[in-house]
């Protein structure tokens, strides 16, 4: 009887640090990821930035997990785009809810990290429905990806 336990136990404690190392790697982790590419403007340290989310970053507790803090998200929209599952997509008279977010440097670096900027996402600004800018994270183009890997290659 004790045996059964013992193992369920040991089940259990691996799945929870399997579980827990998968959001480092997903959310923390620098592996797997270079610095952001050289076409975008450098991250000031003092200055904050817009951020347009409308997928998984759109839940206090997934940016919590990327960036330390979930912050507040005011409620936004995005005039010519529609959302294809977990990208955005240029479509007339479409437009896109989401949320902005207000970050610093360091999250904004979280935050190309958690994307894979330059590898899976651009980091783009749009212009929002208020006339305000944001950055927004779009997939990038499979063609464009496969360049940028033949580059790093």
């Amino acid at each position: 009887m004790k045996k059964p336990i013992r193992y369920t136990l040991a089940t259990v404690s691996v799945l929870v640090g399997v579980f827990i190392g998968y959001l480092w790697l997903t959310f923390a982790s620098p592996f797997g990821y270079n610095p952001r590419p050289e076409y975008l403007p450098a991250i000031d340290e003092d200055a904050t930035y817009s951020v347009f989310v409308y997928g998984t970053l759109t839940h206090p507790w997934v940016r919590w997990l990327v960036m330390g803090r979930a912050g507040e998200g005011e409620p936004a929209k995005l005039p010519g785009f529609r959302k294809e599952e977990l990208n955005i997509k240029a479509a007339d008279g479409a437009v896109t809810e989401g949320k902005v977010i207000t970050v610093n440097a360091d999250e904004i670096r979280a935050l190309d990290r958690y994307e894979r900027l330059g590898i899976r996402y651009e980091r783009v600004e749009l212009t929002l429905q208020n006339g305000k800018s944001a950055w927004v994270y779009r997939l990038m183009d499979p063609l464009v990806r496969e360049i940028s890997e033949e580059v790093l290659d």
